[in-house]
């Protein structure tokens, strides 16, 4: 080997030595990152909305008359038999004081219909008596006429005579029964507070439970007056128990015909299937926290478990429900964490001999944690979560450890 060759080669040496230690100082290390790889399965889209337990039928029992009512004989949560139990009892409401000008003119109406009633009690006596003389008259020309000891019109005459005390004698009668109605009516208005028979006999009226169930809600414990048609308590069978979801109209519309939903966060363990079973056909305009006006409408479910309602649930308690708008038994998926946008379109990075390769999505129906493959991927690629600004195409990717 010559000289200058073995200076090359000298020189050469620590120059491939340096430039091998600087590629390794300053090589681009592996992007840590989570692999996920893409698999099939079954899929659901949901949504979620709050709802609340009620119960189906309410059974409201309001007073019939005006009145007081007294000492509610039930408290809530007592059970009650339709038709049987006691649950309200009514006393019809008391006559009010008279002031002295009002009770003299009812005195004086009293005496002047009890003077009306005697008058025409003469009456009626008056016109029996003659009924009687008219009857006694009629049958002895009969006789008279029958023997030929009399003309024949005299008994037409003794007839007629007879209908007109028949007449007189009703007359006088109808003038009694008014006379004494009046007099009634006259005497009614002297009644005054207590002064009823005090035996309490037939004084009120008994309301029994109109089904069978529990006292919901009593308004008032206490005797109170009361008005008709005023409400008095609420009757409601605890085990026959429904969900109303509140739902945006334009989520109500998404709604499939018996939609499948599962009750959530209801307080116990496991989440109870519901169905489904009618939309409100009315929705209502309310306002959000926010000020904006949303037309919002009511959701009615059916537990569908064999055993009915979750032991413990009750009227009024709070639930969330999560909603199944698709079904599928079979899908291929992508993470919605590994998934970005790449123009109009949906992408991912997908890893291939330990780099990223993007690559652009056909994307279908999506939920909160997946998306259905339409295209772009196959079964077995690997994809990147949570993709950061330190993944780029061709960077070289590794697998973050699990803990």
């Amino acid at each position: 080997m010559t000289r200058p060759i073995r200076l090359i080669v000298l020189f050469a040496i620590p120059a491939l030595i340096v430039a091998s230690l600087l590629w390794v100082a300053f090589r681009p290390l592996p992007v840590t990152a989570e692999l996920v790889p893409i698999a099939r399965g079954p899929m659901e889209v949901t949504l979620e909305v709050e709802g609340k337990a009620r119960i189906r039928e309410v059974w409201e029992v309001s007073a019939p008359i005006a009145g007081t009512a007294r000492r509610s004989p039930v408290r809530v949560g007592d059970p009650v038999e339709a038709g049987e139990t006691l649950v309200a009892v009514v006393e019809p409401i008391e006559p009010s004081l008279l002031d002295r000008r009002s009770r003299v003119e009812a005195e004086a109406a009293t005496h002047e219909a009890e003077a009306a009633f005697t008058a025409a009690e003469s009456r009626l006596q008056q016109a029996l008596q003659e009924l009687s003389y008219a009857k006694s008259r009629h049958d002895q020309t009969r006789t008279l006429v029958e023997r030929g000891a009399a003309p024949a019109d005299r008994l037409e005459e003794a007839t007629q005579a007879l209908k007109v005390a028949q007449a007189a004698r009703d007359t006088a009668l109808s003038t009694r029964i008014m006379a004494q109605s009046a007099l009634d009516r006259t005497r009614a208005a002297l009644i005054g507070p207590g002064d009823g028979t005090g035996d309490g006999s037939g004084c009120c009226v008994e309301i029994r439970a109109p089904a069978t169930g529990v006292v919901l809600a009593i308004d008032q414990l206490s005797a109170r007056p009361v008005a008709a048609g005023e409400r008095l308590l609420d009757i409601g069978d605890p085990n026959d128990l429904e969900i109303v979801a509140d739902l945006l109209s334009r989520d109500a519309v998404r709604l499939p015909e018996d939609a499948l939903a599962h009750v959530a966060r209801w307080g116990g363990a496991g989440e109870p299937p519901a169905h489904l079973r009618r939309i409100e056909p009315s929705a209502r305009t309310e306002v959000s926290a926010l000020g904006i006006e949303e037309q919002r409408v009511e959701a009615i479910f059916d537990f569908t478990t064999p055993d009915g309602p979750p032991v413990g649930l009750g009227d009024g308690y709070a639930l969330r429900l999560r909603i199944v708008l698709w079904r599928s038994p079979d899908e291929l998926q992508v993470p919605i964490a590994a998934l970005f946008r790449e123009g109009q379109n949906w992408a991912s990075f997908v890893v291939e001999e330990g780099r990223a390769r993007r690559a652009v999505l056909e994307i279908g129906r999506r939920n909160d944690t997946a998306a259905q493959v339409l295209g772009g991927l196959e079964i077995g690629d690997v994809v990147i979560a949570h993709p950061g600004e330190k993944i780029a195409e061709g960077f070289a990717v590794r697998a973050a450890e699990r803990e």
